[in-house]
């Protein structure tokens, strides 16, 4: 089969496009041909070389994928050749505690297809058959890849960790992201104020069409500053923010006193300064959040195949322009996912 991976740690220069060995399912696995594969920033961080990702190489990224099943292994429950599938990114052992519990991220040999595995940079990829669900609604396989890592996270953010109520302000940083996209439009969807930032003009309209109430340009104007004026000088109930040290000071000034910063990523770097008498004098909370559970997915999924929700694709790629996919994902110039395509 064709496939993109890279043999050692680097840039985009390191993508290569080549034939590689069809996988051989085994005891509860299932094969899949991949038809689409959503690109994350995680697939950047892998190929660059993450120490809490260490793989085998030569390595397929890619945690984002839809496609038909081709084989299933014995005993794989629920599942038939030809069906119409996403896969569930999050790989959990489903018998210790946690997952018992339904807190599958918290799983200790909790992963990531595509990043601690093969991932959907392929024409073919191998994934357990309880990762194997079916495409919600009449949604394309480019739509079916764009949203489960981006709305399980955004879930697990707005509504798990910052119980985000009815009527409650929150403020989603980088709508034109893949969680912030979602973010904006299961906030609103929840009957909360939306406000959210984007980096350029042409984006402002694209977010008001997800359900902001009102939209911060980030480049030229102070977002703290912009959200006290629109809140009347309290500041947002709930900060949702995958960016990291650029708008760390941004995403506290904006909060209200009590209010909840959720954090999932870190794209412009891992170190932030917190002064901590900021922190208790106005009773922050301030929580990590890492995928979600897969009921979140499922009730998620629901959602899109209801169109309440709708998948935010930019654009497509064929799969073997993966490194030019790669690079205009580093450029921020898209709004919403960008996709592989493989024929």
């Amino acid at each position: 089969m064709k496939a993109v991976l890279f043999r050692e740690h680097g840039g985009p220069e390191k993508l290569s496009y080549e034939e590689v060995p069809k996988p051989v399912i085994g005891h509860e696995e299932v094969l899949v041909r991949v038809r689409a594969c959503a690109l994350n920033h995680l697939d950047i961080w892998i190929r660059q070389g993450n120490p809490a990702y260490p793989m085998p190489l030569p390595h397929v990224s890619g945690s984002d994928i839809a496609g038909e099943v081709e084989a299933v292994g014995d005993p794989a429950q629920g599942v038939t050749a030809g069906d119409r599938v996403f896969i569930s990114p999050g790989l959990s052992c489903w018998r210790c505690h946690e997952c018992l519990a339904g807190r599958d991220n918290f799983c200790r040999s909790y992963a990531l297809i595509g990043a601690m595995t093969q991932g959907g940079y392929a024409e073919y990829v191998k994934v357990p058959f309880r990762n194997v669900l079916p495409i919600p609604g009449n949604l394309s396989f480019e739509q079916a890849a764009a949203f489960p890592l981006v709305s399980v996270t955004a879930s697990h953010m707005l509504f798990s960790l910052a119980q985000l109520k009815h009527g409650e302000i929150v403020l989603v940083m980088g709508a034109g992201s893949g969680v912030g996209s979602i973010a904006v439009q299961m906030a609103h969807l929840a009957g909360a104020r939306v406000i959210t930032t984007v980096g350029t003009d042409d984006k402002i309209p694209k977010a008001v069409l997800l359900g902001a109430h009102a939209v911060i340009n980030h480049s030229r104007e102070k977002v703290a500053e912009r959200v006290k004026l629109l809140t009347e000088g309290r500041g947002v109930d709930v900060v949702i923010e995958h960016i990291g040290p650029e708008v760390w000071d941004s995403c506290l000034a904006s909060l209200a006193k009590g209010g909840r910063l959720i954090t999932c990523g870190a794209t412009t770097g891992a170190e932030v300064k917190l002064d901590l008498r900021y922190v208790y004098s106005r009773q922050f909370t301030i929580k990590g959040s890492y995928m979600g559970t897969r009921a979140e997915l499922v009730n998620a999924a629901e959602l899109f195949g209801q169109g309440r929700l709708k998948p935010v694709i930019d654009r497509t790629y064929p799969l073997r322009e993966a490194r030019a996919a790669q690079e205009q994902l580093l450029s921020r110039k898209f709004f919403g996912k960008i996709v592989l395509t493989v024929l």
